[in-house]
């Protein structure tokens, strides 16, 4: 073959190398200061940028309605994360005639100024080496706008609910707690219940607001329930890192959990690259050129494909062009420890395993069950998709390798290594695949990118 038109391979130790000093987060952070600040230097300012800052600290916005503890919880979360606690009050020392204003109606001070005074704050030296939790800021979709104008954006918002009726009694400091007898919050700002009814209307305004602002990072917690189980929430919420990271996907799981349609399901909305071992074998064997001709005489034999010439096909693939810059979703290999420590020893490991679990009896119905008919292509299941008519019933035939038989013997032969393939993969994610196949992959779309 002409070396031109070999597919281009980038090494995959350049990807590993970005994953773990998570470079794509710290390359859209310093190119989003520098268009926001646009200074006249722009590399002595990354220079400074990088050696006053941190990349991985806290960025925390605590939002609600009035009295629904909002202070309390922004303090611990503070304390916990070592950040600075970041106040109306705090923002307003100095400026005594809005603070004045401030004491009887927040909404009022000039969205401008406020967010002015927010970003003169969050550029002072602790914050920057420490990262803020920012207290009932924003409070209005205008305010947001400003926020990420002037490149104040968090990584994550904790939005805090509860009804009308105990926002009220906490307001007049009268809310006890159902198992202490104690009083849960602190009495309030002192307004009156038409005041405090007032500030609420304003919330409700503006809340559709700041949700759609913040979706992507938005966690609603219900604040009606003990302080101590609002604060671990919380605390759990802001502790979630979220990666920009090329994705190399494994997913295990006994024959019949499903890893085939999740994979093509991942493929199809995220733009990965599809990566099936017994595929890729057969595909690799017709191609018949590199590691693809060690492979065609194990197939017309029918014996295993050895893990060395296994390993070969799949580092040939995943080191292509697409797999590099798309990332990739693997299954149907490794099948055993040694085959998974072999994967672990290339430079094309895994960053994110799920273990898809289902019972044996729910596998072999899926699997057992199901058959084609060999004039359409077309399959069907005994249960969840029977054949339209008796002609098309009569003709449909089961493949050897869906015989009850054959698969009972490959679910005990998963069985057999499942453990072991687990000890290779320590912070592989459990996900319940005995349920519809879009519930499963809600539970690894949420799981794909956070720690």
């Amino acid at each position: 073959m002409d070396e031109t038109l070999k597919p281009v391979r980038i090494p995959p130790h350049m990807s590993i190398y970005a994953d773990k000093h998570n470079l794509s987060h710290l390359v859209q952070s310093l190119v989003s200061s520098l268009v926001v600040d646009r200074p006249d230097d722009p590399i002595s300012y990354l220079v400074d940028l990088l050696q006053r800052s941190r990349v991985d600290i806290p960025r925390v916005m605590l939002l609600g309605p009035p009295a629904v503890g909002k202070h309390t919880l922004a303090k611990r979360l503070s304390a916990e994360l070592k950040a600075v606690h970041v106040t109306m009050e705090g923002l307003l020392e100095d400026q005594s005639e809005l603070r004045a204003l401030t004491e009887q109606v927040t909404q009022d001070v000039p969205a401008d100024l406020l967010v002015q005074l927010v970003q003169q704050r969050l550029k002072e030296v602790d914050c920057l080496q420490e990262g803020w939790v920012l207290e009932g800021i924003p409070q209005t979709r205008l305010q947001v706008l400003l926020l990420q104008q002037v490149g104040i954006i968090p990584d994550h918002v904790v939005m805090l609910e509860a009804p009308e009726e105990v926002l009220l009694q906490r307001a007049q400091g009268r809310l006890l707690d159902s198992l202490t007898g104690a009083q849960r919050l602190e009495r309030g700002r002192g307004l009156s219940e038409e005041q405090l009814l007032a500030e609420l209307q304003r919330y409700r305004c503006e809340v559709t607001g700041l949700r759609s602002a913040y979706q992507h990072v938005l966690g609603v917690i219900n604040a009606d329930q003990p302080h101590t189980d609002v604060y671990h929430q919380a605390l759990a919420l802001v502790q979630t890192r979220h990666y920009s990271r090329t994705p190399r996907i494994l997913l295990l799981g006994p024959p019949g959990s499903g890893k085939s349609l999740q994979a093509r399901l991942l493929s199809e909305n995220y733009k990965m690259v599809n990566v099936c071992c017994g595929q890729l074998l057969r595909s690799a064997a017709a191609d018949g050129s590199g590691p693809g001709a060690l492979v065609q005489p194990y197939l017309d034999d029918g014996r295993p494909v050895p893990d060395s010439v296994v390993l070969r096909v799949l580092e040939e693939r995943l080191s292509r062009v697409d797999c590099s810059c798309r990332g990739w979703v693997l299954h149907g290999f490794p099948l055993n420890l040694q085959q998974a420590r072999s994967l672990q020893e290339t430079q094309n490991q895994p960053n994110r395993v799920f273990l898809l679990e289902a019972p044996d009896h729910v596998c072999l119905e899926r699997l057992s069950l199901r058959t084609v008919d060999p004039l359409s292509g077309e399959r069907y299941h005994t249960v969840t998709r029977p054949a339209p008519s008796a002609e098309v019933q009569a003709r449909l035939q089961t493949a050897p390798e869906d015989r009850l038989e054959e698969v009972t013997q490959r679910l005990n032969q998963y069985r057999v290594h499942c453990a072991a393939l687990q000890s290779v993969y320590p912070d592989v994610i459990h996900i319940n695949a005995n349920q519809n196949h879009l519930s499963v992959f809600e539970a690894l779309e949420s799981r794909l990118t956070t720690n």
